[in-house]
């Protein structure tokens, strides 16, 4: 039998095979992320240049910060559509616009109602104080734009590459370990982090993610959350996000004991936010597996020929997966 006929025969042939490989899709994946941002950031310089902007912080905040998030957010989307998607062994497009966009929004109603239930426990605890309104006069514009860099960005580069290629090889234990890891690292550098706040990044944003990540199969609910969090906490009760300070509807202070104020880098450094946070994405984990949506290692599906689960939904608004 000639090489042809056994490439055939075994269904694929051996580079075919090596470019399925779970490790070698996720250095794929990184990859075209490393190249997407070398264009983004020569892309931006130009805008700058032609602006006649040749400081950044001289620009208009609309253009310094604003249009880069938009366009990292919308160009984070299209990489998914146009490689990340194509990757794997079981390739899929974890953006799938149809009925499980809705997610989207669920998501964000969802991690409303939870940063909502944070501050307000923070504040019975002594941990958050409101002072006045905000000064922010640019709030709609914010809410709309303010939150798509973070959420779009980060989730389909954790969740929807790191996440998935590290499942399909290691199973899905590990994967949420290393991944919220990672996670929580990532933000240790940012301002006023400490390695209290990366480890509570990890814990409770980490597996929440990740969790909503494997309900749902695809990134739509994550994306949800990642956004409404991060704005209804620093642009509605105006607490740091992740370190970095914001001007939201209310003006608010930290107040009483950093475990529970979480200090300068915000309520997601404290034990109130990682009590609930982490017990919701435990929840979350919980429901995901009772759908048979755990992923066992990639040597154990290959021995047993067993296929990883499909994307569901969309979600109701209690999270439940609907067929």
């Amino acid at each position: 039998m000639t090489e042809t006929a056994e490439a055939s025969a075994a269904g694929k042939s051996t580079w075919r095979k090596i470019y399925e490989f779970p490790l070698v899709a996720l250095l794929l994946g990184l990859l075209a992320f490393l190249a997407f941002g070398a264009v983004l950031g020569l892309s931006f310089g130009g805008i700058m240049d032609a602006a006649g902007y040749q400081d950044a912080d001289a620009a208009p905040e609309w253009l310094s910060a604003y249009l880069p998030g938009l366009l990292l957010a919308a160009g984070s989307v299209l990489l998914v559509k146009l490689v990340i998607r194509r990757l794997g062994a079981e390739p899929r497009d974890d953006l799938p616009f149809d009925s499980r966009f809705r997610d989207f929004f669920i998501g964000i109603l969802f991690a409303a109602v939870l940063m909502s239930a944070i501050v307000a426990i923070a504040a019975l605890l002594g941990g958050y104080r409101i002072v006045g309104w905000g000064g922010s006069t640019s709030i709609a514009f914010i809410i709309l734009l303010g939150g798509f860099q973070a959420a779009f960005f980060e989730e389909i580069l954790f969740r929807g590459v790191i996440f998935r290629f590290l499942e399909e090889f290691f199973g899905s234990w590990i994967a949420l370990a290393l991944s919220a890891l990672l996670f929580g690292l990532v933000h240790w550098s940012n301002p006023n982090g400490t390695l209290f706040a990366s480890i509570a990044i990890a814990v409770e944003a980490g597996i929440l993610l990740g969790a909503a990540y494997m309900l749902t199969r695809n990134l739509w609910l994550a994306i949800g959350l990642h956004w409404g969090w991060n704005v209804v906490q620093g642009y509605i009760w105006d607490v740091s996000v992740s370190g970095i300070a914001v001007d939201g509807l209310l003006d608010s202070k930290p107040a009483g004991d950093e475990l529970i104020s979480g200090g300068a880098f915000g309520l997601e450094a404290s034990v109130v936010a990682m009590v609930i946070a982490t017990g919701t994405g435990l929840w979350l984990l919980k429901k995901s597996m009772d759908l048979g949506h755990l992923v066992r290692p990639w040597w154990v599906r290959r021995r047993e020929q067993i296929t990883l689960p499909n994307s569901t939904g969309p979600v109701s608004p209690t999270l439940g997966v609907r067929g």
